[in-house]
């Protein structure tokens, strides 16, 4: 039996109306002004080796390692931390997501590492999926640059699981290219690693408590310079997970 037009209209726009009125919206629970704890993410882990390239090491054994020491870092400045993972083991996404959700005040920070069919490809990214990360992954990448003969590839949105899921600010840091030269052979040394761990952990501490609060050792201080000089181009991240 057919339907008046009209009401066919009034019924499907009722049906609409009642899908957006049930659509899951995710709500931040705190701010990057308001937060008491840090969770630290390791990228990848055990049976899932995240990226792979002759220049660098496995990806989730750079994340691990530059992970640790970032929460160390972390811990040093007061700052309570929680790691989704310690050891090189398998974390499904979602519970990462349950890992990062579980705290009441907490930012969440994931640590990747970035993969190219591209070799020339190389830089930092940072990614966010709610407006409410976007000044922690801002003030991230900010520090970031002042590593040197960096390249920004800037702040970009995303929609990965960690980051849409997340009810609390959540940014995702690509520290470099594995498939790239430089950044492969960087990735493999202890100091460089430390060196990405202290600029993420002094973007965290600025984003909290403002400028001066967070001391760096002085070697890796030493490290640093004012503005990048380059930039690179190119595709987004490939790694099979984020």
């Amino acid at each position: 039996m057919l339907r008046p037009i009209s009401a066919v209209l009034a019924i499907g726009s009722l049906i609409l109306l009642g899908a957006c009125a049930t659509a899951p919206k995710t709500a931040i629970k705190n701010t990057t002004k308001t937060f008491d704890t840090v969770v630290v993410d390791a990228g990848h882990g055990g049976k899932d080796n995240g990226a792979y390239r002759r220049y660098g090491p496995p990806e989730k054994m750079a994340t691990l390692d530059v992970a640790q020491r970032l929460e160390r870092k972390l811990r040093e400045s007061q700052v309570k931390t929680v790691m989704t993972r310690s050891s090189d083991v398998f974390i499904p996404l979602n519970d990462r997501v349950s890992i990062e959700n579980a705290q009441k005040k907490a930012i969440f920070v994931s640590i990747h590492f970035n993969d190219s069919r591209r070799r020339g490809i190389h830089g930092f990214e940072t990614y966010y999926h709610s407006s409410a990360s976007f000044d922690l992954a801002n003030q991230i990448q900010g520090k970031l640059m002042t590593i040197p003969h960096s390249a920004n590839r800037g702040v970009h949105t995303a929609n990965f699981r960690v980051l849409r899921l997340a009810t609390c600010p959540a940014v995702l840091v690509e520290c470099g290219f594995l498939s790239n030269r430089a950044e492969g052979n960087q990735a493999r040394d202890w100091e460089y690693r430390e060196l990405l761990a202290d600029r993420i952990a002094n973007a965290i501490v600025d984003q909290r408590y403002g400028p001066g609060v967070y001391r760096g050792s002085a070697q890796v201080a030493a490290q640093s310079q004012p503005q990048p000089t380059s930039n690179g181009t190119g595709v987004t991240p490939t790694s099979s997970q984020r």
